[in-house]
Parts: structure tokens; C-alpha cells; sequence
């Protein structure tokens, strides 16, 4: 099984490498790290890069897609190359995946054309004006379709798909081996839940990032 995880600069590296951290390790499965030419991939944090090992074309029907978002991600709506791989890939995939505002680029792609979707709680209009039906769940599995909500929750797809693809145990077993026991601090992790000023915060901190 070959898992294709397409890579734009400025993305986030959680979206990326949380998911793979779950599934690579599943039995036959190979993972390839794509860009618009092979080498490192520099992510919106500043300090972390990924090298990608092929060009998006190097691996045109792989058998699973996941999208990561990313603060590079407004740009990455423009590039019709990688839109027309992902499409292309669509074509023959098993499953087709995004984490956070990787969503936006399947939607970009006419991916998610009235699809309930999820993706950053910030850009739930923008994911409404491409084309998608946005809801705020966590993991959204609508066929062969699963996206999910910001950042984290990458880990919860990766998990959920390794159920589909391998069964409760091994997806169980896969949660264990990165002991993947979350006990947060505080329960500010969706804007319904977070104090407003701290939503308040978020907004400014994504809208000076936008501009930047």
C-alpha cells in the first residue's frame, strides 16, 4: 500500500507527521513524501523541514492521499499542478484524506463539491465558499472521503483510517505504540469550549499571520 503525503512550503509538520507516525508503521505499507521536485520542504514553523523523496507526478495513483494544511496553504490553492495530481490521484485512491486547511486544497481540487467536510475551526467559511459542507466534528468519513478538523486531530484520522484499513486492533495496538493518551490541561481545544478572549487571541494571532 502505498500512502502518498504531497508536501507545499509552508505546511504544518504536525498535519504531516502525525498521520504518518500512525500509519507507517501498518504492515506493507510504504510511505512517499512528494513535492514539486524532490528535497527538503520547509514547514510554517520556521524550523522543520521534510524531505520529499519525488516530484507529485513520481507517484500518480497512490493507494491512500493525505493532505496536510498549513499556513502555505492560500497559496497552494493557485497551484494548479499539485490540484490536477490530486484530482488525478482521486481518480484510483482507496482513501482520499486531509488534515486541518488540507481540506481546502481537496475542495480547490472540486474534491468536496457538497461533501460535509472538516477542517480548522478558522476557515470553515473559506472550506463553504470552495464548494464543501463544513461541520465542525472532529473526523469526517463521507465514503472513501476523510477529513479532519486542525492540527491534532490528524492523529484521530490516522487512527480511523488504520481501523478501515487493518482492522480495531490494529488501529488500537497503532494507538498504543505511540502511547496516544491525550490528558490536556485545559479544555480549550475548540472555540466552543475556550474562553472568548482566547478565541479572541486565536483570531488576531491567524489574522497577522495572513498578512505577514
Amino acid at each position: 500500500m502505498i500512502i502518498a503525503i504531497p508536501l507545499y512550503e509552508d505546511f504544518t509538520a504536525l498535519d504531516a507527521i502525525g498521520p504518518n507516525e500512525v500509519l507507517a508503521p501498518m504492515p506493507g505499507v510504504t510511505v512517499r513524501w512528494l513535492a514539486r521536485a524532490a528535497g527538503p520542504v520547509r514547514s510554517d514553523s520556521g524550523g522543520v523541514a521534510v524531505v520529499a523523496d519525488g516530484a507529485y507526478e513520481d507517484v500518480p495513483t497512490p493507494d491512500v492521499v493525505v493532505v496536510p494544511g498549513g499556513s502555505g496553504t492560500q497559496r497552494a490553492l493557485d497551484d494548479e499542478r499539485l490540484l490536477t495530481w490530486l484530482r488525478t490521484a482521486h481518480e484510483t485512491s482507496t482513501w482520499t484524506t486531509s488534515v486541518c486547511t488540507g481540506s481546502l486544497l481537496l475542495a480547490a481540487a472540486s474534491l468536496l463539491d457538497g461533501v460535509d467536510a472538516a477542517t480548522h475551526w478558522m476557515y470553515r467559511e473559506q472550506l463553504a465558499s470552495l464548494g464543501a459542507h463544513p461541520v465542525p466534528d472532529r473526523v469526517v468519513e463521507r465514503g472513501r472521503v476523510v477529513t479532519a478538523a486542525g492540527v491534532s486531530s490528524g492523529i484521530d484520522m490516522a487512527l480511523t483510517l488504520a481501523a478501515r484499513i487493518a482492522g480495531d486492533d490494529v488501529a488500537q495496538a497503532l494507538q498504543l505504540a505511540i502511547e496516544y493518551d491525550p490528558e490536556p490541561p485545559f479544555d480549550a481545544g475548540a472555540p466552543e469550549k475556550a474562553p472568548a478572549h482566547v478565541v479572541d487571541l486565536v483570531r488576531a494571532a491567524f489574522g497577522a499571520r495572513a498578512t505577514a
